[in-house]
């Protein structure tokens, strides 16, 4: 019986896609955990040292985008949010290298839980702020999706400037980052 994943499958693309979706609930999940964990424990004002002057735990309710800009236009986030939600689930649908799974998958759960953020957090629908815990030495303040999207973004470029396709060559291997 076909796997559903090689050239002779009946669904080509099913494996690497379900792959896409499981990283990107694993991301979303532990991002929402932590978020919970953060408006608990941090909502009074309390801050946790991890690592003395690079890292420590309080809690930052973020309208905006990176280092909070764009704070009076929430609602585009929200649509900027959902169009890549959107594209990303549209082009998962090619991924045959495991690499781009990768990327997809953590671009793809960075993304959605930003978007749940925007849509269900206060203040109000489609302009709910992020909330970020990570205070990288005062220099700013993230979260778990962040670390997502940063690190799917790096990717990305590497596997762009490397040519890597995403869709891969029928019948070949595909090749590693």
């Amino acid at each position: 019986m076909p796997d559903g994943g090689g050239p002779q499958g009946t669904r080509p693309g099913l494996r690497p896609y379900g792959l896409m979706l499981v990283l990107a609930a694993a991301v979303l999940l532990v991002d929402q955990a932590t978020k919970f964990w953060a408006t608990s424990a941090l909502s009074g004002g309390e801050s946790i040292t991890v690592i003395p002057g690079l890292i420590r735990f309080r809690l930052l309710l973020n309208p905006g985008a990176a280092f909070s800009t764009g704070t009076g236009v929430t609602w585009v986030f929200t649509l900027v949010a959902a169009a890549a939600v959107a594209v990303i689930l549209f082009v998962g649908r090619r991924l045959r290298s495991p690499a781009w799974t990768f990327v997809l998958g953590a671009l793809l759960g960075g993304a959605t839980t930003h978007l749940l953020d925007r849509l269900f957090r206060p203040p109000a629908f489609a302009q709910g702020h992020v909330v970020d815990f990570i205070d990288y030495g005062g220099l700013f303040v993230g979260n778990v999706a962040d670390i997502a999207l940063t690190v799917g973004c790096a990717f990305l470029l590497l596997l762009a400037l490397r040519n890597v396709p995403l869709g891969g060559v029928a019948g070949e291997g595909h090749p590693s980052v």
